[in-house]
């Protein structure tokens, strides 16, 4: 009984962990940063439910993000050379959170 009371108080820190990290990474989202990049986006979708889906080989830079949980898609391009992500473009997912997922 011990160690399974040991074991949800690890897992109520680990919560805790990942949600002052997601906390952490849509208040730097918000506060519009010139360096946000694309693996920050995947994360921060990936914290609202996005997964992204695997185009075929002719995809190119072209990715889409699906959340299944509201039948929603993202569609973007993928920034190259340089893994930072274009200001109009995390407007558009701004906007998309703010409709879909309630950022506020």
């Amino acid at each position: 009984m011990g160690a399974t009371i040991f074991s949800c108080k690890i897992e109520l820190q680990l919560i805790k962990l990942i949600m002052s990290r997601a906390d952490k990474l849509v208040k730097r989202f918000l506060s519009k940063p010139k360096d946000f990049t694309f693996d920050e986006l995947r994360q921060l979708l990936s914290s609202f439910g996005y997964e992204e889906e695997k185009a075929g080989k002719t995809a190119g830079s072209r990715v889409s993000f699906y959340n299944d949980q509201t039948d929603d898609e993202i569609k973007l391009h993928r920034p190259h050379p340089s893994p930072v992500m274009k200001r109009y473009l995390l407007d558009l997912v701004e906007q998309r959170l703010r409709e879909k997922e309630g950022l506020k």
